[in-house]
C-alpha cells in the first residue's frame, strides 16, 4: 500500500465542517471510480505537532503508483464532475505540504 500524505491549514478555520463534507464528496468520488482505496482526514489536537505542518492531515491510500497516477490523471483534467468536487477542497486550503510513503518492508522485498 502507498500513502499520499497531505498537511495543510484552512484559509477560514470556521468552515471546518464544510471542508470535511467537501473532502468526503471529492475523495468518495475517486474511491467510487476505483482510483483510490480510501482516505482519512484528521485534525491536530491541542496544538500538538511538529513545526511546519498544518493543522489538518489527510492520507490517501492507493494500491500502487499506477493507481495514484490514474487518480492524478483524472484530477489534472480540471474538468467535469471531478473538478466540480475538487475545487471546493483545494480552494479552502493553504500552507499545503505533501509526502508519499509505502508499507515497509515492501511485499516483494527479499528478507535475509
Amino acid at each position: 500500500m502507498n500513502y499520499y500524505h497531505m498537511w495543510f491549514n484552512l484559509r477560514e478555520s470556521r468552515r471546518d465542517t464544510e471542508f470535511s463534507r467537501n473532502v468526503d464528496a471529492y475523495l468518495g468520488h475517486l474511491k467510487e471510480k476505483g482510483l483510490i482505496e480510501g482516505w482519512s482526514l484528521s485534525r491536530r489536537k491541542f496544538g500538538f505537532g511538529p513545526d511546519g505542518v498544518g493543522e489538518f492531515h489527510c492520507v490517501v491510500r492507493v494500491r500502487d503508483l499506477a493507481q495514484l497516477e490514474s487518480a492524478f490523471g483524472l484530477v489534472a483534467t480540471r474538468a467535469g464532475e471531478v473538478e466540480r468536487l475538487h475545487h471546493p477542497v483545494y480552494s479552502m486550503v493553504t500552507d499545503f505540504k505533501s509526502a508519499l510513503y509505502r508499507d515497509f518492508p515492501d511485499p516483494q522485498r527479499a528478507i535475509e
